[in-house]
């Protein structure tokens, strides 16, 4: 039985956690969009970030250090494209940039950070959408992803890996799964290998705590896709399968509106 909690009931306790990930699709555009007062309200723990499209010194940190965050960024070696991040509220143990490949680390995508025994990543999965050769690369990052985790899961068996993956897992995470099965992001090799990923050892937290809810984390710009809720749930908060007696909530925040993108939630013990 899946024990879900009230936010007042979890502010009278201060034995959980609040982790958020978020693609802001540019972060000098979702702050122009009201990005650090959410974040004020809001007060997650751990925020991870993805596809921050700038360079560490063109973010200021410093709207972040005012509400009481430390800031690590991985940003991209191309200008204006990819990035991670992860802000805490509480100073790391150890923080992590990338996995020690380049054709990966290029791109800023997996940035970790210790906290006790529990190690939270921000990752951005690469996008295949714009081509052939991008779906290809796509899918040897999927591998070598998966080879990279489940080592580090050997040393930091308590992951939780927050990010945008770019792939819709099942037919519920997706408007239109008829006329989007031919599409990057629900090809039927993507699906496949998020079914073995999560059989290799990880959870995705969002559909173990909710097994019938239909909710999206991404709307395409065009059509006035968001408004009328045609969607995707490509962003995911995964845990390895240890840590399912921890979770205690998981939610997906379609009113949060700094991106085409909206922010996923996930509560631990």
């Amino acid at each position: 039985m899946c024990l879900l909690l009230t936010t007042f009931t979890l502010k009278k306790h201060k034995w959980y956690m609040k982790i958020i990930t978020y693609n802001v699709n540019g972060i000098r555009s979702a702050l122009s969009k009201g990005l650090t007062d959410w974040l004020a309200e809001e007060l997650p723990d751990v925020l991870c970030l993805q596809e921050t499209k700038a360079q560490p010194e063109q973010i200021p940190t410093e709207v972040f250090e005012a509400i009481g965050y430390k800031c690590y960024f991985y940003s991209a070696k191309k200008k204006g494209y990819s990035g991670v991040a992860l802000l805490s509220r509480k100073e790391p143990d150890l923080v992590a940039y990338g996995m020690g490949m380049p054709q990966y680390d290029d791109e800023g995508r997996f940035l970790r950070a210790d906290f006790g025994d529990l190690s939270v990543v921000s990752v951005y999965h690469p996008s295949g959408t714009s081509g052939d050769e991008r779906q290809a690369f796509k899918m040897v990052w999927l591998e070598d992803f998966q080879r990279y985790v489940l080592e580090l899961q050997k040393s930091r068996p308590n992951l939780i890996l927050c990010g945008d993956y770019n792939i819709c897992h099942e037919a519920i995470d997706i408007h239109d799964p008829i006329r989007n099965a031919k599409n990057s992001g629900f090809l039927p090799e993507e699906r496949e290998w998020m079914s073995r990923f999560l059989s290799s050892g990880f959870t995705d937290s969002f559909r173990f705590l909710h097994p019938d809810s239909q909710e999206y984390t991404w709307w395409s710009f065009r059509f006035n896709a968001r408004a009328n809720n045609k969607g995707w749930r490509i962003d995911y908060c995964m845990v390895s399968d240890c840590m399912q007696q921890r979770l205690l909530n998981a939610s997906i925040l379609p009113h949060v509106k700094h991106s085409d993108h909206c922010p996923a939630v996930l509560v631990i013990k």
